[in-house]
């Protein structure tokens, strides 16, 4: 759990959300048992007030740039502020089954 707490501390730092989920999908991929590489979080704050999507998602994937350059292969990110998350009735959406490798449809 080390990249998930990693990821965790790092979002909490800078961003100071409301809500956070970090969820390790991994498990959900082709991947070895126990690995850290497919992440899905959910961020809930006002910090993304006025910005648009593209933005927050720059803002996390620099704050995870060490992450993503080493042993994160995929993040999904939602980014909402509380109105927006309000809306969603605290609900972020489910991830897409895992395509890749062998599990591809040709």
């Amino acid at each position: 759990m080390k990249t998930q707490t990693t990821i965790t501390e790092k979002i909490q730092q800078a961003i100071t959300p409301d809500v956070l989920h970090v969820e390790n999908e991994s498990h959900m991929h082709s991947v070895p048992p126990n690995s850290e590489t497919h992440f899905k979080v959910t961020i809930v704050s006002d910090e993304f007030e006025g910005k648009r999507l593209l933005q927050r998602h720059r803002l996390v994937n620099g704050l995870l740039s060490d992450e993503l350059a080493g042993p994160v292969h995929a993040l999904a990110l939602h980014t909402y502020t509380s109105a927006e998350w309000v809306k969603k009735n605290g609900q972020s959406p489910d991830s897409p089954s895992c395509m890749g490798g062998d599990k591809s449809a040709k």
